[in-house]
């Protein structure tokens, strides 16, 4: 039988930010503070947001009501990251972007980060934009889910196919 494993991966639920930026969109579009402000927030491509308004000050305020969307919809904010806002023209635009995958960078980072604290016997492998974790025992490997949870790596890490 092969060793019990698990797959580290970063992965948002790209229906759960659409929900996110619907919601957002209409709130700004309704709340009094941004009437006249000519606010919007929208999909600019497969994983970019732009989020528009007449001033700076409107465009952070669009952006804050787009974060509070998404964690009340279980997305963690480190899979989102938004520029600060730019003169374009007559408005500021905030650029951001939703984040998948883990770079080869960060995937060494963790790989390594499981090597040195994590119990003896435990490897990880990296397979494209995830990492497969395997071990010996299941205790082990969930030492290993305890101690991922508790380092921030800068990135919303999400533990997957654990058999």
């Amino acid at each position: 039988m092969a060793d019990p494993s698990f797959d580290v991966v970063s992965k948002v639920d790209r229906q759960e930010v659409d929900n996110a930026l619907n919601q957002a969109s209409k709130e700004v579009s309704t709340r009094f503070d941004f009437r006249g402000t000519g606010a919007r927030i929208e999909w600019s491509g497969e994983e970019a947001v732009t989020i528009q308004a007449e001033t700076e000050e409107r465009a952070r305020a669009a952006t804050e009501v787009f974060k509070e969307k998404l964690i009340k919809r279980g997305i963690s904010l480190k899979a989102f990251e938004a520029d600060e806002p730019a003169s374009s023209g007559k408005v500021y635009k905030v650029n951001g972007k939703i984040l998948e995958g883990i770079s080869a960078e960060k995937a060494k980072q963790i790989s390594k980060f499981i090597r040195d604290e994590g119990p003896k016997g435990v490897q990880a492998q990296i397979q494209g934009d995830q990492l497969r974790v395997t071990g010996k025992k299941k205790d082990h490997l969930q030492e290993v889910i305890a101690l991922l949870k508790n380092e921030d790596f800068g990135i919303a890490l999400q533990f997957t196919n654990y058999r």
